[in-house]
């Protein structure tokens, strides 16, 4: 069994999505009712459905980060403007030293879609045009790499693809950083943005819904997709926010498809709460998956639906701000952490009547109150779980 994690304190943390950037804009969506989501225009043939694209990634990035300039480092970048990230970032640098601060970041795509732009600009002997031949673009290590440039460090680094579970289990890893004493602090997170292997891909597999997406709906008819940025500051010892725990399993049941029984993803929950020293009926607040598709939905409210106190309020934001996918779970976690520190709790956007198999937990409407334990779910394809617990400071089980 898991033992309980050393305290770990979150210093800082900033999100942006096609809701804005920062907390201000999480809150106002949250009070509004309104998201970011929008009609696709992505690519010169758009695909009938919904997206939560980012405004603002057409400005090309510093001069002096330009060698890594695409769009998926322009929306890392426009993230790491957010809530001072940068400073606080700064402050464990010359507290620690570069060498000693380490960069954790999940990802499902990376830079890919500069790659498929490149592969549409070939010149007569089939090369990539100059202004794309940076080799280093073109991996899925790009995006961790230009973080950890961006931010002047030079400790540990590493690039996570595990699906929608990607920047959740940044959070892990950091934690064994930490406790390894690896590093003295790590930036974890995760950034995603909109490319065409993406949407066609989720488009052949038909989850794509052509309506704002409604999770957890009677009618739900399938996910829209999205694009985001996420970051956190871990560090050892005691803070106003905490990392309580984490769990991670593995279905291996299916490519695509959850455990029909949710095995992997509740023993994710159960190593959680196990490092955490908690039980479920703990948890004030629970960030669902939630992607509104009719089998991930239906299994995550099964699990909610047993394993939580009818006084967790529970939800997904995905109404908002689409399927991130690897930025998905950091996404969960800056929710949790910000309704620890505000008492916002967000309902469902989009959604109208539950599925009757939802439990009393899952919440239309938004609510005000005093969150002391904050859970985010993040549940990738393959099976690839995992489960956070955040905390307010001096929460003790």
């Amino acid at each position: 069994m898991p033992s309980p994690i050393l305290p770990i304190c979150v210093r800082a943390y900033t999100s942006t999505s096609a809701i804005g950037v920062g907390r201000h804009a999480w809150l106002s969506a949250i009070q509004s009712g309104r998201g970011g989501l929008r009609a696709n225009c992505y690519g010169p043939d758009p695909l009938p459905s919904w997206v939560g694209q980012v405004d603002g990634l057409d400005a090309p990035l510093p001069s002096a980060l330009k060698t890594w300039d695409c769009r998926n480092n322009r929306l890392a970048w426009l993230g790491l403007l957010g809530e001072d990230f940068l400073a606080a970032a700064a402050k464990s640098r010359e507290r620690f030293g570069a060498a000693r601060v380490g960069v954790v970041m999940g990802t499902s795509t990376s830079s890919i879609g500069a790659t498929e732009e490149a592969y549409t600009q070939l010149d007569d002997h089939g090369r990539f045009p100059a202004f794309m031949a940076e080799a280093r673009l073109h991996t899925l290590h790009s995006l961790s790499a230009f973080v950890q440039e961006a931010l002047g460090l030079s400790g540990p680094c590493l690039t996570l693809s595990t699906a929608c579970s990607s920047s959740a289990k940044a959070f892990a890893v950091a934690e064994r950083w930490l406790r390894l004493d690896l590093a003295d602090a790590v930036v974890v997170g995760g950034v995603d943005t909109l490319c065409g292997s993406v949407l066609y891909g989720f488009h052949a597999l038909q989850l794509l819904s052509p309506d704002p997406c409604t999770p957890f709906d009677l009618n739900r008819r399938g996910i829209n997709l999205g694009e985001a940025a996420a970051y956190a500051l871990l560090e050892r010892g005691e803070g106003a926010l905490q990392l309580l725990g984490y769990g991670e399993a593995s279905d291996a049941h299916h490519l695509s498809a959850p455990h029909p029984q949710a095995l992997g993803a509740e023993q994710a929950l159960d190593d959680a709460l196990q490092r955490a020293g908690l039980e479920a009926c703990g948890v004030d607040y629970l960030h669902l998956h939630g992607t509104a598709s009719r089998q991930n939905d239906a299994v995550e409210a099964a699990l909610v639906a047993r394993r939580f106190s009818s006084n967790t309020h529970a939800s997904s934001t995905k109404g908002w701000v689409g399927h991130t996918l690897g930025t998905a779970g950091g996404l969960g976690a800056v929710v949790c952490l910000m309704a620890i520190e505000t008492g916002w709790m967000p309902g469902t956007a989009n959604t109208q009547e539950l599925d009757p198999g939802c439990g009393p937990q899952i919440k239309l409407l938004p609510k005000r109150h005093t969150v002391r334990i904050a859970a985010a779910h993040a549940f990738g394809f393959g099976g690839s779980n995992c489960v956070l617990l955040f905390g307010a400071g001096g929460v003790k089980p």
